[in-house]
């Protein structure tokens, strides 16, 4: 079975459609993968744990076809913060 290493990353997203006083729509955040751990988020010890329970939360919504499942790790950065590594598993 093969594997890939994905990164979980943190975008804000501000919608520009034009809604209401302030001319601008909602805004939100988002949960997605990256291959790359230079662009994954930096999290605060005291934060990871609710991003990573909302991302294992769904990942039966990105298991099916290939993707057989998903593994997350911890790994600590230099400054003391926290990246959240993520074994995508995959059938050939």
């Amino acid at each position: 079975m093969a594997s890939t290493d994905l990164y979980l990353v943190v975008l804000p997203l501000i919608h520009l459609t034009p809604v209401g006083p302030l001319g601008f729509g909602l805004t939100e955040q988002t949960l997605t993968l990256l291959p790359g751990r230079d662009l994954a988020t930096e999290f605060h010890e005291d934060q990871v744990e609710s991003y990573i329970s909302t991302f294992q939360n769904r990942t039966k919504y990105l298991t099916g076809g290939h993707v057989t499942g998903y593994d997350i790790y911890r790994e600590p950065t230099e400054e003391g913060r926290v990246v959240v590594r993520v074994v995508q598993h995959v059938e050939d």
